[in-house]
């Protein structure tokens, strides 16, 4: 069956109709295949695993293994595991001192590089991103060489100098991995700050030159206003990296003392699935950091999006406003559907009454 479409000489099948549909599918299937054998599955996988539990007979589970559901009871485990519960709150300390200095940093980098001052843009782009085509297991193994004494220049300098410097210490090591994260990490974000950069339209700079401004003004009142979308983007990405934190402790793990199996939340379930096989209990490890990934994504979305405070004043006063006009137009409605029948009545009988007043009054008139 064919049908001619009206001034053409083409005839279109329902067939052909039919394929046109099935070809967006049909490029898409590979995608949606690798979606959800990597994404989809293990997300329902580590949901079912977080409720279960495994049982062993035996030393080494020799006699047999049985898994049973076992409810809660592996999210009250990891939350009353005190080495878990404590490497959250070390990455939150790590997330709002780190992501801040990055994001700043990579900010004033993108400012400078798309300055129309800027010497050699390219290069320097490429230069300050290429420190996140190094995998994170060679960036820290780079980087130990650094902060082990006797191997590293920089403490052999500082010791020269008096100074007694402990890159891999208690109290320190936390912020020499920041260091390795910001090192890797700033120059990707700074090529999504470029990128929003490169979209704000000369006549916006054109304008500014005519106004007056210097370079300071137009980074401060135009530049970060117009790039605030992709700041939020690198800044989300962020938080949900920080909480993935595992590669850079689990290398330093090796020359720092300081770093036990339970430093970050991502390297506690590591060791709980790998070292103890307590999958159960991982899977809901991994489920709570997935959770406080959302949870603080969600609050900065939030934070970010509410409109200034000038806005929310006047939207408060209109909506305040709003319910008084009503209340006004529902006590005026009610107070005059109250009154029609008594006036109707008082202005009956006043005009009933004036009538015969009216004729008196003319034929004493005519007297």
């Amino acid at each position: 069956m064919t049908a001619t479409q009206p001034g053409s000489g083409f005839r279109t099948s329902t067939k052909a109709t039919s394929a046109q549909k099935r070809a967006p599918w049909i490029l898409l299937a590979p995608f949606l295949a690798l979606f959800v054998l990597t994404f989809i599955i293990p997300i329902i996988s580590a949901l079912f695993q977080s409720f279960t539990t495994v049982d062993r007979e035996g030393l080494f589970g020799e006699d047999g293994v049985t898994g049973r559901f076992a409810g809660f009871d592996n999210y009250v485990t990891a939350l009353n595991d005190a080495g878990f519960v404590g490497s959250i709150w070390r990455m939150l300390l790590f997330g709002i001192v780190q992501v801040p200095v990055m994001i700043v940093l990579c900010t004033i980098l993108a400012l400078l590089l798309e300055s129309a001052s800027a010497r050699w843009p390219a290069f320097f782009r490429a230069v300050y991103f290429m420190p996140y085509g190094v995998p994170g297991v060679i960036a820290t193994i780079l980087w130990s060489f650094l902060y082990v004494p006797g191997l590293s220049p920089i403490v052999s300098l500082l010791q020269s100098m008096g100074l007694q410097p402990d890159f891999l210490g208690a109290n320190s090591v936390l912020w020499s991995i920041a260091n390795i994260v910001t090192w890797t990490y700033t120059g990707y974000n700074m090529l999504i700050i470029v990128a929003q950069l490169k979209s704000i339209p000369g006549e916006v700079y054109e304008a500014a030159k005519m106004d007056g401004a210097n370079a300071f003004q137009v980074a401060w009142r135009i530049q970060i206003p117009l790039i605030a979308p992709a700041l939020v983007l690198t800044t989300v990405f962020s938080i949900i990296g920080t909480l993935q934190l595992f590669a850079e402790p689990q290398i330093l793990s090796t020359v720092a003392p300081a770093i036990d199996t339970e430093y970050t939340p991502n390297y506690a379930a590591y060791t709980n699935a790998f070292a103890f096989n307590e999958y159960g209990v991982a899977s809901a490890q991994a489920v709570i950091i997935a959770l406080a990934a959302f949870i603080l994504s969600f609050a900065f979305l939030a934070l970010t999006n509410r409109a200034p405070k000038n806005e929310r004043d006047q939207r408060k006063r209109a909506k305040r406003d709003g319910l008084e006009a009503r209340r006004a137009l529902q006590t005026r409605g009610t107070s005059a559907t109250g009154s029609r029948p008594a006036t109707g009545v008082a202005n009956r009988s006043t005009t009933t009454g004036a009538a015969p007043r009216l004729q008196a009054d003319s034929k004493g008139a005519e007297a």
